[in-house]
C-alpha cells in the first residue's frame, strides 16, 4: 500500500452548552433544510442536530448526527451535568439500531450532518441562527495519510449497506430496478 499525505480541510460545529438557552432554532431550520422539497416543512426527525433537554435544571445540549453504529454499544456509563445524571446514550452522536434518533422519518436510514454542503452557505444554518452564540463553526486544515489501494466508503455505500441488512439484497435488488424502470 502507498502512502501519500495530504491537506483536509476539517469542518467542526463547535458547541458551548452554557450559551444553549433550549430555543431549538437549530433544530428547526435544519429539518427545514433537510424537509422534501427543501423547506416545505418544519419536523424535527428530519434534523441532523437535536438538543437534549432538562428544563427542570436548565440544561440544553445541542448534539449533531454522526457516522452509523451497525451495533448497539457497549457504553453505559452516566453522564453528570450540573447535578443531572444522563445516559451515555443521550449524548452519542451516532444512529444505530437501538433508537431511532437521527434516522429519516420515511425510510428509517441513517442520517449524519452535512454541514449543510449541498445549500452552498457560508456556515451551516443551525451556526447562523444559533443567537445565544452556543454552536460556532470553525474551518481548519490538517495533514492526512492515505493509502491509495483503499476505495473510500462514501454515504451511498453506507446507505445501501444498511437497506440489505434490514430487507435483504433482493427486496432492495427489486426495488431499485423498479425505480430504474419507473425513471426511464
Amino acid at each position: 500500500m502507498k502512502e501519500t499525505k495530504k491537506m483536509k480541510t476539517i469542518k467542526e460545529i463547535r458547541v458551548d452548552v452554557s450559551k444553549c438557552n433550549g430555543c431549538l432554532s437549530c433544530e428547526m431550520s435544519c429539518s427545514a433544510a433537510h424537509a422534501m422539497p427543501p423547506y416545505s416543512s418544519v419536523n424535527p426527525a428530519r434534523s441532523r442536530i437535536s438538543v437534549i433537554m432538562d428544563e427542570t435544571k436548565d440544561v440544553y445540549v445541542p448534539i449533531r448526527a454522526g457516522d452509523y453504529a451497525q451495533a448497539e454499544c457497549s457504553g453505559r456509563n452516566l453522564y453528570v451535568v450540573e447535578g443531572k445524571e444522563f445516559p451515555e446514550c443521550s449524548f452519542c452522536p451516532a444512529s444505530c439500531p437501538s433508537r431511532d434518533r437521527f434516522t429519516e422519518p420515511d425510510s428509517g436510514l441513517p442520517v449524519k450532518c452535512d454541514m449543510c454542503e449541498s445549500l452552498s452557505v457560508d456556515e451551516p444554518l443551525c451556526v447562523q441562527v444559533c443567537h445565544p452564540g452556543a454552536l460556532s463553526y470553525e474551518e481548519r486544515q490538517v495533514e492526512v495519510v492515505e493509502q491509495a489501494d483503499l476505495p473510500p466508503h462514501g454515504e451511498k455505500e453506507i446507505g445501501l449497506e444498511y437497506l440489505v441488512k434490514r430487507y435483504g439484497l433482493k427486496d432492495v435488488a427489486e426495488t431499485v430496478a423498479r425505480m430504474v424502470k419507473k425513471a426511464s
